[in-house]
């Protein structure tokens, strides 16, 4: 649902992979920005209205992403596909980061737009810090990409794990993911994504943008 820059990249991008898509926007000016080689369905209606989202095959869908520029649109629709028509992979993109906090505690997976921004220009501002790929519904597990002090290079992803109390999920090296092992090494440019319970997330930070203790190396 919406067809605005965002809406129209992830259909695209969607297509791409082999999947059928439909669109919906209340305003049909808005489908131009789709290609004309698009493939999908444009649908002209309300986002959350039952009758439209059955045009567009509702009831036939995997997976429905509210993405259009209104808050309570989108939390209104995402609610719509799963408790009406009980689709199981929805989100909402939300602007306002205080309700995508309380969204995501109602199960309603969201994607904060300022939040994500903000968090994405302080990491090229300010390189040392964690950003947030991923949290469960209930918003109480983050993972979450960390940056690192260079003085854990070297160290196990165990060890790490002793220091910090959470969880390294997998690294990015290079163009590789990799899924650790007792005997993975974290080397240099490689990227830290660790699973950790949110309420830990200050301390884990904290742990690992600074230089490890001697015994913990």
């Amino acid at each position: 649902m919406g067809c605005g820059r965002v809406g129209s990249t992830l259909a695209q991008e969607i297509e791409s992979r082999g999947h059928s898509v439909a669109v919906i926007d209340q305003n049909p000016d808005s489908f131009r920005r789709l290609p004309s080689e698009f493939g999908g369905q444009r649908v002209t209606g309300i986002g959350f209205d039952r009758d439209t989202l059955r045009q567009a095959g509702i009831e036939d869908t995997y997976a429905f992403a509210a993405v259009s520029d209104g808050d309570n649109s989108n939390v209104l629709a995402a609610r719509v596909a799963r408790e009406t028509f009980g689709v199981d992979n929805v989100v909402a993109r939300i602007y306002d980061p205080q309700r995508a906090e309380i969204y995501q505690r109602l199960g309603i997976p969201t994607v904060a737009t300022v939040r994500w921004t903000a968090d994405q220009v302080l990491r090229r501002m300010l390189p040392l810090g964690a950003t947030d790929e991923y949290r469960d519904p209930s918003g109480q597990v983050r993972l979450a990409q960390v940056d690192y002090h260079p003085g854990w290079t070297g160290s196990s992803v165990r060890r790490i794990e002793a220091a910090t109390g959470a969880r390294v999920a997998f690294l990015s090296r290079y163009t590789d993911g990799i899924l650790v092992t007792d005997d993975t090494v974290l080397q240099e440019n490689d990227v830290l994504h660790v699973l950790m319970h949110s309420d830990d997330a200050a301390t884990v930070e904290r742990r690992l943008t600074h230089a490890p203790d001697a015994k913990e190396v």
